[in-house]
């Protein structure tokens, strides 16, 4: 499965400042198959990696928004983020932002990592991610 960037963010962002949201990205296991345009709402996910040293939901992120006029686009960077001493396999992550209430938490975009990363007491990093959205 391809990365992608969920249909419900765009409407979301069409009718929100997300400036100020909080973002999480909890990590799934190869099981999960994002659908783009039936899945909306951190419930939708299914198959988030559960073990040691992850808590269900993931980790928040911080989110920097930025737009560029001269190139007519709208990126929003998610930082990067570490399980520590953690013993899981992932096979992508689920950015999305966060209301504390999983139906009404819309996500945001699915990162393919393109095969099972997995740790044993040790440290899953995720690098940054960047949404990228152009005209």
């Amino acid at each position: 499965m391809a990365s992608l960037i969920y249909n419900k963010f765009l409407d979301y962002l069409a009718d929100n400042d997300i400036s100020d949201d909080t973002f999480k990205v909890a990590l799934v296991t190869s099981s999960y198959t994002p659908d783009k345009d039936a899945h909306e709402f951190f419930d939708d996910v299914t198959n988030e990696v559960s073990g040691t040293g992850y808590t269900a939901g993931g980790n928040t992120v911080t989110g920097t928004l930025t737009l560029d006029n001269a190139n007519d686009k709208l990126t929003l960077e998610f930082a990067s983020t570490n399980w520590t001493t953690a013993t899981i396999t992932a096979r992508g992550a689920v950015y999305y932002s966060s209301t504390g209430t999983a139906s009404t938490s819309t996500l945001i975009a699915y990162n393919d990592f393109g095969s099972d990363v997995a740790v044993t007491s040790g440290t899953l990093a995720l690098a940054a991610s960047t949404v990228t959205l152009q005209n």
